[in-house]
């Protein structure tokens, strides 16, 4: 946020600042990144491949909006941003982008085109604006272009996006237990999970009309998202399903004693509270002029001071 905005007037490149805390943290520019997006929060993670050959959290990024409220997005036109697992080529990147820079998250995936759901041009992308896609600020989006285009030249193929409605703790998960996307939301838990537990990027495949995690099929991956998941073969990942099932158990046992909050009602998407408190310093025009070149306008500021979450 204290970056100036007319430093950001070409192309993103990774600054030796950067290149620093990767070192520091035993990251090379060049390996393998993974993105976490969760809504609630308003937070995006920058994931990398450190020494041990596993990911490590490299930094949280703070979100300036995101639009529609907790769920998956299913039509044009909603304004929701999305939520599950999206892998980003480096063809889907967009140095020329109306807001700074962006990357396209690919909406709808197997998965959701399968299912019927609609919709287009899907961002991660600069300002503070969004109907449907993640406004980062251009600050925080420059760094983020940088070093994941950085991954992909350096011969990572495509890198896996999880976009989530909250961090799928137990505790989280029982304080919306009511809500009609919670079986959805226990699916995305399941690759949550064996992120959480492995520090490696889950292998996705889809079938059954869900994402399966980490499975191996006998005849290779499922054609048909919406067909009966076909027989699975190898057990090198048994340990893995146990704890992912013993999770699930436990999420059982909390939302049978679990009353749901209801305080999170959206009335269009939300704001970190780091910028809902420059928003209310700075008004919607000053902070636009602190967060964007173009100072493009901060959308629907007033539903964006009405975020229920507060950190």
């Amino acid at each position: 946020m204290a970056m100036d905005v007319a430093s950001l007037a070409e192309a993103p490149q990774l600054s030796n600042k950067v290149k620093a805390e990767m070192s520091k943290k035993k990251m090379r520019p060049e390996s393998p990144v993974l993105v976490r997006i969760f809504k609630q929060e308003s937070e995006l993670e920058v994931w990398k491949v450190n020494a041990s050959g596993q990911y490590a959290l490299f930094k949280t990024y703070p979100m300036c909006r995101w639009s529609g409220k907790l769920g998956p997005k299913t039509k044009s036109g909603d304004r929701q941003a999305p939520e599950g697992f999206y892998h980003v080529s480096a063809g889907m990147l967009n140095p020329n982008s109306q807001y700074y820079v962006s990357f396209n998250l690919g909406y709808p995936n197997r998965l959701e085109s399968a299912l019927g759901y609609t919709g287009e041009a899907l961002m991660v992308h600069g300002a503070c604006s969004s109907s449907g896609c993640y406004a980062m600020t251009d600050q925080g989006v420059g760094e983020i272009y940088a070093i994941v285009q950085k991954a992909l030249d350096g011969g990572q193929q495509r890198f896996q996006v999880q976009a989530y409605p909250f961090r799928m703790t137990t505790e989280n998960m029982a304080k919306h237990k009511g809500d009609p996307n919670m079986p959805f939301w226990r699916t995305l838990k399941e690759g949550y999970d064996a992120f959480a537990f492995t520090k490696r990027q889950p292998k996705v495949s889809v079938c059954g009309g869900r994402y399966v995690f980490n499975r191996e099929f006998a005849d290779g991956e499922p054609s048909d998202p919406l067909a009966q998941c076909p027989a699975t073969v190898g057990g090198a990942e048994n340990a893995l399903m146990a704890k992912i099932g013993a999770e699930q158990k436990k999420l059982d046992a909390a939302f049978a004693s679990a009353t749901p909050v209801s305080s999170f009602a959206y009335s269009d998407g939300g704001m970190h509270p780091s910028f809902r408190s420059l928003l209310k310093q700075k008004g919607a025009e000053g902070m636009a002029a602190r967060i964007s070149r173009t100072k493009y306008p901060v959308s629907r500021p007033e539903a964006a001071l009405a975020d229920p979450y507060d950190d």
